[in-house]
């Protein structure tokens, strides 16, 4: 059976979703049996160059949902002007992105998958991409890339995960 781009893409991004939103469930937890200020996860960053936790939130929303949303139009320009401010915005944006992605079908992926996609920043066209090289080669690198620092950041914090609650629920047979 051929790999399709729906198979490539949609349910490994739904398992670390997943796994995200367990994530944020975890922390809340944690901060709250633990005395402590929400606000120090929300503004931790791994570097002082880097973007702090609800950054990685919003861009695995934007490198999943939103890339769905604007590969068919021919244009992608991420959009960071909406960073969550709590564990509930967290949650709902990560909830939002789920639901994007338990609704694309396998066809609608295919149909796009040759469809030239541009990548926009700052209103200039800077790369050029077929629909399933920008999935594949831009917008799944960017997501377990700021899925895996969401993850480091709240390693660094004290919150004790493994690397189970960041596969989660791996497609197993018979599972």
């Amino acid at each position: 059976m051929p790999l399709t781009l729906y198979d490539a893409f949609v349910p490994s991004c739904i398992q670390i979703l997943d796994g995200v939103r367990a994530q944020i469930d975890k922390a809340e937890s944690f901060a709250a049996e633990n005395g402590l200020d929400a606000g120090e996860f929300v503004e931790a960053k791994l570097a002082e160059d880097m973007w702090p936790l609800p950054y990685h939130v919003r861009s695995v929303w934007v490198h999943s949902k939103l890339a769905l949303d604007l590969a068919p139009t021919g244009e992608f320009s991420p959009d960071f002007t909406d960073l969550p401010k709590d564990w509930d915005a967290m949650r709902a944006m990560i909830d939002d992105a789920l639901a994007a992605l338990d609704a694309v079908s396998a066809d609608s992926l295919e149909a796009m998958a040759d469809n030239r996609v541009h990548f926009v920043l700052g209103g200039k066209r800077l790369m050029e991409f077929t629909g399933a090289n920008f999935l594949l080669s831009f917008s799944q690198p960017n997501f377990y890339f700021h899925a895996t620092t969401f993850y480091d950041i709240l390693r660094m914090k004290g919150l004790p995960l493994v690397k189970r609650d960041y596969l989660f629920a791996p497609r197993m047979i018979g599972k």
